[in-house]
């Protein structure tokens, strides 16, 4: 069995990175990866479509200079395979692949307390302990099927948008194709799939409201410029609620005149990025008659764009407010549905019934299809733990720890599990943030944390029960103030593909990024309080 100082689970964004500052403290570390390459998200979703909507030059990493100076992005959100490129390129020059195990997927990490160590074993066999564990498994990683009567008979081609084929050969075109699902996956795919599909049917089971990207190559100048100007970049993103170049208005949409409200969401739904979302009126997220005003913006605009008024009627949400749950940037999505080749099925007016072996049946009509896309979402946040057998002290396991939602401190540490930190986890800013911004906080706190107890000779560290259940009050008071709190989403732990994710918990950090910062520090400056180490 080999045995190292760190094992991390997933070579993304945080595994990297975590596996690069553990090499810095001159730890033994390997990272476990299931797929075949590193990048994590990048990796693994390559439909058509995919692509950043975070601004790229906020996305990269910023802890090295030399990085920052050479690559360069080629647009303003950049298309997954140059996100991917990117990726590869950190692995390279930093030769991390050397401690990556790819093609490796762990389905069990069990504490020994006598050992002070962590053992992990992996569907092939391989089997390694660790004094640390580190999980960096996303909190979209693990692609979540709907459970439809008749899917096993489908006489097509079917898959999820995360496994979409890679086949090089692989086309729609001409193609009947179907699409269920149009959350912020399912939009990125629909605009592109439209263009060549010969048909592309919309099984909508929900209308999401979406934003314009306003996405662009960057020229030569805006180059030169973003290169410049990247302490300013990364400043404004540390200050900012969510990570993003975006940070809210400090007005109140209530408290200005209809007509300056009316032109500032003009000119923020003409800008590029999650401005309308993030950068708006601070009130629109927790006042329900300022959110209505933005929603009502929105509508009109669908109404603009959609020609036929009863299809624009369809992708109005009604069931809730604008920004409540995550918002979908897209490029001429809803005009896609201006298009002949494009129909919408409203699954609230006209429920699905089955799978059929020729396509999908709705009422009485059988809607005849030659493939089949699942843009079905993800079993977010919690479900890359839940895939893992975890067992903390005395043989308890997180999933019954928390099968009433979880319970952590800051996001980073379960009491009963010694040594072991979850980046990118629930109840983490992470999860809800432009996620490298906030990985690098993680990955810097928790290889601190490490380097404190090396330097101490500490062996073990483990959250108090205490600490953890104040952390995760201070998480539920936070998010009740807030509208998405009143709203049916992943964000407050809804899968409406899983019967067992019916009941409301809130899963993310409502109060932002640098208050979530905030909070770290002041753990760390007092000792690490709320930590039994030794």
């Amino acid at each position: 069995m080999e045995h190292y100082d760190a094992i991390v689970i997933g070579a993304g964004i945080s595994g990297l990175y975590q596996l690069y500052r553990l090499r810095e403290l001159g730890l033994s570390t390997r990272v476990f990866e299931a797929g075949g390459g590193v990048g994590g998200t990048w990796y693994w979703n390559r439909y058509p479509g995919a692509r950043f909507d975070s601004e790229s030059y906020s996305y990269g990493y910023s802890f090295s200079r030399e990085l920052l100076g050479e690559w360069e992005w080629s647009e303003h959100f950049a298309p997954q395979p140059e996100t991917l490129a990117y990726v590869n390129h950190v692995a390279d020059k930093f030769d991390l692949r050397r401690d990556i195990r790819f093609d490796t997927r762990i389905t069990h990490a069990h504490w020994d307390e006598k050992a002070t160590q962590w053992e992990v074993g992996a569907e092939d066999g391989h089997r390694a302990r660790a004094r640390f564990l580190i999980t960096a498994v996303g909190p979209l990683s693990i692609p979540q099927m709907p459970d439809l009567e008749g899917m096993e008979d489908f006489a097509g081609r079917a898959f999820h948008t995360a496994d979409w084929p890679r086949d090089p050969s692989f086309s729609l075109d001409g193609r009947r194709v179907g699409i269920i699902g149009t959350g912020a996956t399912g939009v990125q795919a629909i605009q592109e799939m439209a263009k060549t599909a010969g048909t592309l049917t919309v099984f909508q089971r929900r209308p999401n409201w979406c934003a314009p990207l306003h996405n662009r190559p960057i020229t030569p100048e805006e180059q030169k410029r973003i290169k410049e100007t990247y302490d300013d970049t990364f400043r404004r993103c540390r200050a900012s609620h969510g990570g993003f170049i975006h940070d809210a208005d400090r007005r109140r949409a209530m408290r200005v005149s209809p007509e300056v409200r009316e032109a500032f969401y003009e000119k923020l739904y003409s800008e590029p990025g999650f401005g309308i979302w993030m950068g708006n009126f601070r009130d629109t997220f927790i006042d329900e008659a300022a959110n209505r005003t933005l929603s009502d913006f929105i509508a009109r605009k669908i109404r603009e764009r959609v020609r036929d008024p009863a299809t624009a009627e369809k992708l109005i949400p009604r069931d809730h407010g604008f920004g409540t749950r995550r918002v979908p940037l897209e490029t001429h999505y809803y005009e896609v549905y201006n298009q002949d080749n494009v129909r919408l099925i409203d699954l609230m007016e006209t429920p699905m019934e089955r799978i059929t072996p020729r396509g999908v049946r709705t009422g009485t009509e059988e809607h005849p299809l030659d493939i089949l896309v699942y843009a079905t979402g993800f079993d977010a946040v919690t479900g890359g733990f839940e895939r893992i057998d975890i067992r903390g002290e005395e043989g308890r396991t997180l999933r019954k720890k928390w099968a009433d939602g979880p319970e952590t401190y800051l996001g980073i540490q379960v009491e009963g599990f010694p040594n072991m930190f979850t980046l990118v986890g629930p109840h983490n800013a992470a999860s809800f943030c432009n996620i490298p911004r906030c990985i690098e906080q993680n990955v810097e706190w928790v290889s601190d944390l490490i380097r404190h107890m090396r330097d101490r000779g500490l062996t073990r560290v483990a959250a108090t029960r205490e600490a953890e259940c104040n952390w995760t009050a201070h998480v539920h008071e936070g998010a009740e103030r807030m509208l998405y709190a009143k709203t049916d989403s992943w964000f407050m732990g809804i899968n409406r593909n899983r019967a067992d994710k019916a009941k409301r918990t809130f899963l993310l950090y409502a109060a932002g990024a640098p208050a979530y910062r905030e909070k770290c520090d002041e753990v760390a400056a007092n000792g690490y309080s709320g930590f039994a180490l030794r």
